[in-house]
């Protein structure tokens, strides 16, 4: 289990030469990949949430698109379209993949596209395949959607549905540097001439055999209990949620401690493991009722609250 660890201090490593300071949010990108799921990344602009995910796909070597979201993004601007194509004077139509066929595919400020368009990355992000008309084509493996959204401009923008954002395993609150690591920013890409690069490190087949090593890591049945309860709380606790998280928050919270544990380098789950992923992903599993709201709490300090209760 020391290689693995080994490999991710490497990667992490490798990672800070692009990304300063945001370790926690690689290694939760990370976590997301291990899990073969997605990932939704919430913080202010400038904050390297593109970055990070394009840094991530450089040092797994993997395929890497971009879709900036707008009010006037289609879905087939997403999956593809059907184009006319002639040849020898006859006509025929040929398929376009759109920018969902790659490995990493960021939709930057999700938010801002139509319920209808963020509904077409629905069947891409769950079942990793893609429909347009009457055929259907598979996504190329390992797939993961990483999405970005700006909480602070909310005029024109269209809120992601339960049933969209239940699709993403966790939900990463992006922060601010710390001074020391604004200083490094600075230095690194205001005042060098060359934009530092990464090495590719890891391939598919890497990633992939990662994932299935992810799923064999063992956990206790009390911890698993644990987990139940935990989910379970959040549908209970009538005092401050409005509604809970439902049972594929209990199956990502486990598979989320599993990869949380293969990263440090165990070959087994500890508590501490599903403490930690509690947060990224229940956050966004989560509504607060009035009350809750009133006094000011945030979706995190109820979470603290039911860990504290499920000891």
């Amino acid at each position: 289990m020391k290689n693995y660890k080994n490999t991710f201090d490497t990667l992490m490593k490798e990672a800070g030469k692009v990304v300063v300071g945001q370790t926690e949010i690689i290694e939760q990108i990370m976590v997301s990949i291990l899990c073969d799921s997605n990932a939704l990344l919430e913080g202010y602009p400038g904050l390297a949430k593109t970055l990070a995910v394009k840094t991530i796909s450089e040092l797994f070597d993997l395929e890497f698109s971009r879709i900036q979201s707008t009010p006037d993004l289609m879905p087939s601007d997403i999956t593809g379209t059907y184009i006319i194509e002639e040849n020898d004077g006859k006509r025929k139509f040929k398929f376009q993949p759109g920018p969902v066929f790659a490995n990493i595919v960021l939709v930057d400020e999700i938010n801002r596209a139509t319920p209808k368009t963020q509904s077409a990355l629905l069947e891409s992000m769950q079942e990793k395949q893609v429909t347009v008309g009457s055929e259907t084509f598979n996504l190329e493996k390992p797939f993961f959607v990483l999405a970005t959204q700006n909480p602070i401009e909310q005029e024109g923008t269209y809120p992601l549905p339960e049933a969209q954002s239940d699709r993403f395993l966790i939900k990463i609150n992006v922060g601010y540097p710390s001074i020391d690591e604004e200083k490094e920013i600075v230095n690194k890409y205001a005042m060098e001439k060359k934009e530092p690069k990464v090495r590719k490190l890891l391939n598919k087949n890497h990633i992939i055999a990662l994932q299935a090593f992810t799923r064999q890591m063992p956990i206790a049945n009390d911890l698993k209990n644990r987990v139940v309860k935990i989910v379970n709380a959040t549908r209970t606790k009538k005092d401050i949620i409005q509604y809970g998280a439902s049972p594929r928050a209990s199956i990502g919270l486990i598979m989320a401690a599993k990869a949380k544990a293969l990263i440090k380098g165990r070959n087994h789950v500890k508590s501490e493991d599903i403490e930690t992923m509690a947060y990224p992903v229940l956050r966004h599993r989560i509504i607060l009722n009035f009350e809750a709201e009133r006094k000011g709490m945030s979706v995190d300090d109820a979470i603290t609250e039911i860990l504290k209760k499920t000891k």
